[in-house]
């Protein structure tokens, strides 16, 4: 049995097996993990060695060649990944869109060190931080200076013996493939989490269509109709490492492999006995190439006009030229670095890039490698023919392979585009909005939808908290239309941060609680009064405020945001470009020390009181935007998902947010601070952030990943990581 075939067996067992026994087959994770790292035990010295002995042994002449021919075809494969991440976005259904709030909308976007990362200060600094780029340059600048060495005989040598034996321990550990990769595929089918590859599966699908096309087509078609060389040394010599690369989601550990097949295919093909130095440009070439970005990689960078389409913060037609330039710039690096950098500059919300991760790992990774594997076998082909005088440009072949690429691309995308729109909308963020629930400890609570009048008799002698110990309940005032901080979920139930907070004050307390609905306007009266306890809904901290009552701490932070109808969101990204902007009419609460604020940022626009962001949102055409904190704005473009959250830059105006308290009841604010100081130290003020504003999902309800053997045959389908289940909305 081939090694490929036992592979294809092994990964074929490992998803079976991880479908059966679900999150049983964790543990498997340790074996597959075993496996990469003795696949890297060899990389990196390869790379090193490999460089320095191949350009090393060339004369100038040569080196020059080199540069010449392999920067032709790098510059060649670049357009044509540049051109494919543009193309992608063809098979994006026309779905309506909105995301949770996200840090990323206030903060600055951060820059990459990009001379940290190719210029290795300290080479071997570089080589014990796995920094390739650097490692990279290090040795071809060795190699560099050994071509003019009269004594480089003595390095070389003794180096391609090294490059050799090397081949050879990446050559054994690669007989182990079987068994690593049943490992790595059952760890990664028993524990993926199936709801979140659906919700990715229009990017993932789109994403593995265009690298297989341009995997199995277009690259093996350009060698073909350029070179000599035919179909099977392009992909038949380097199968097994196909195979690996696609299985464990990494190019790194099968560059040894690919250069060997190269080298075979070179060989073969009789290019070698046209320049015998074409053998030699395989071992420069293989181990540079990977230090540049490849197809796969330019590729990844269409996921960047996904988590805009994704998130309702769509990339504008100008937007494109920075997204090329930034993005080819930034993917000379890794990945991980450059999606979320990309997704900070253009202030795309920074929570997708963990579904950038976890598309990456079900299909970017494992894709992107085969098609990076046949980029490096491409390039270096084609390198290596034309330094051997052996390219000629078959015109008829080539407009085949682009007429023929051309429908295979666009039939492909909207294909998957119109397959998804016949599927129907798949917009559920509004859904998961208003299904959240409490996730921490409640108390018996009701609601009154307004205060009694006239109001009960108070103690006057008596403190707040004698008044609450005394009533047995605590009494909360709220305000209607201030998500999320309360509102009532698709169950009817009084929900949100501040409503979660206020269940977690009475449980310390030992009370129940009741809930007051409060007009804005009332507030004060109520609190100063004794028969409110406290005051919540998100409530800012003006100085009017302060006239009338007292706030606690800070509870949480806000930032001052604009809320727009999407196709308008770039218009309000900056504060500079926004003073350009002439007629603007502006919807703003009834806030006068935020109004004024915004008036002295943009005096050339019309500010309109609104009592509510309702008004707003039902207002037509009547506004361009409503002036309210991003967090709160983030939530209604969640019931209102044609708008988006934009925070102008630079320098974001930060909006606290407290809890109102009667003006004289300072025993009660100072233990509510000292409260608050208290949750935040337990971290439930941060967790209750993840809920209710973030959005994240609590693992420890989420029931069990779906396997045959607890799912179909029943065993162990009692048991869950918690009470209680998924939570639903309406």
């Amino acid at each position: 049995m081939s090694l490929s075939t036992q592979i294809l067996l092994g990964l074929a067992g490992g998803i079976a097996c991880g479908l059966f026994f679900g999150e049983q087959v964790a543990f498997l994770h340790w074996l597959g993990d075993a496996f990469v790292l003795l696949l890297q035990m060899t990389v990196l010295p390869y790379v090193l060695v490999s460089m320095i002995a191949a350009l090393g042994q060339l004369d100038r002449r040569q080196a020059l060649l080199l540069a010449r021919s392999a920067g032709v075809f790098f510059l060649l494969l670049w357009a044509l990944g540049l051109g494919l991440a543009l193309a992608l976005p063809l098979a994006f259904p026309a779905w309506q869109s909105a995301s949770f709030f996200s840090q990323n909308l206030v903060q600055q976007a951060h820059s990459i060190d990009f001379l940290s990362l190719y210029i290795p200060a300290n080479p071997f600094r570089s080589l014990a931080d796995n920094v390739v780029p650097a490692v990279v340059l290090f040795s071809i600048a060795v190699g560099l200076a050994l071509i003019g060495s009269s004594r480089r005989e003595s390095v070389v040598v003794p180096l391609t013996a090294l490059t050799e034996v090397l081949s050879q321990i990446a050559g054994f550990v690669i007989r182990l493939a079987p068994i690593g990769l049943f490992a790595i595929a059952g760890h990664a089918a028993g524990t993926m989490d199936l709801s979140q590859a659906r919700a990715l599966q229009v990017y993932m699908l789109s994403y593995a269509a265009l690298a297989l096309i341009a995997a199995f087509w277009i690259l093996p078609g350009l060698v073909l109709a350029l070179t000599p060389f035919r179909y099977r040394d392009v992909m038949g010599r380097a199968r097994a490492a196909l195979i690996t690369s696609f299985a464990t989601g990494n190019l790194f550990v099968v560059l040894p492999i690919l250069a060997e097949s190269a080298k075979q295919a070179v060989m073969e093909a009789e290019v070698a006995r046209r320049d015998d130095s074409a053998v030699a440009m395989v071992d420069a070439v293989v181990p540079t190439s990977f230090n540049f970005p490849s197809v796969a990689k330019l590729l990844t960078l269409s996921f960047i006009p996904f988590a805009g389409w994704f998130t309702g913060f769509d990339l504008g037609p100008g937007q494109l030229p920075a997204l090329l330039a930034s993005g080819f710039m930034s993917f000379f690096g890794s990945t991980v670095v450059a999606v979320p950098f990309l997704l900070d500059l253009f202030r795309i919300p920074g929570d997708v890039f963990s579904m950038f991760l976890l598309a990456d790992n079900l299909v970017g990774s494992r894709f992107g490698a085969l098609l990076a594997s046949v980029h490096t076998i491409t390039i270096t082909l084609l390198t290596a023919a034309m330094v051997a005088g052996l390219v000629r440009v078959r015109w008829r072949a080539l407009a085949r392979l682009a007429g023929v690429s051309l429908l295979l691309v666009v039939t492909a995308l909207l294909g998957i585009r119109l397959g998804f729109e016949a599927m129907g909308d798949d917009y559920q963020q509004y859904h998961r909005f208003v299904g959240l629930d409490f996730a921490g400890p409640t108390v018996p609570a009701r609601v009154l939808d307004k205060a009694p009048d006239p109001l009960p008799p108070v103690d006057p002698g008596a403190t707040v908290l004698e008044r609450i110990s005394a009533r047995g309940r605590l009494r909360v005032g709220y305000r209607t239309d201030s998500l999320p901080w309360v509102f009532r979920n698709q169950e009817g139930r009084l929900v949100g941060f501040d409503a979660a907070m206020a269940h977690r004050l009475a449980s310390d307390l030992h009370v129940s609680l009741e809930f007051v609905r409060t007009e804005p306007g009332a507030m004060a009266e109520l609190l100063n009064s004794g028969y409110l306890d406290l005051a919540v809904s998100g409530i800012a901290v003006t100085p009017e405020r302060l006239l009338q009552v007292a706030f606690t701490t800070p509870v949480v932070e806000e930032t001052l945001a604009f809320v727009v109808p999407d196709h308008r969101r770039d218009d309000f990204t900056s504060w500079r470009h926004l003073r350009t902007l002439h007629g603007l009419r502006l919807a703003v609460p009834p806030a006068p020390y935020y109004r004024r604020k915004i008036a002295r940022e943009l005096p050339q626009a019309k500010l309109v009181e609104i009592a509510t962001p309702r008004a707003f949102f039902r207002s037509g055409a009547a506004f361009d935007g409503l002036a309210f904190g991003a967090k709160s704005g983030s939530a209604w473009s969640l019931v209102y998902p044609s708008f988006s959250v934009a925070v102008p830059q630079p320098d974001p105006l930060s909006v606290p947010l407290a809890y109102a308290v009667a003006r004289d009841a300072n025993r009660w604010r100072s233990f509510l601070d000292a409260w608050l100081e208290l949750k935040r130290a337990d971290r439930s003020i941060e967790q209750l952030e993840e809920h209710w504003i973030l959005g994240k999902p609590d693992e420890e309800r989420r029931p069990p990943r779906w396997s045959i053997l607890r799912n179909v045959l029943g065993v162990g389908a009692g048991g869950t990581r918690g009470e209680g289940g998924d939570v639903r909305g309406g």
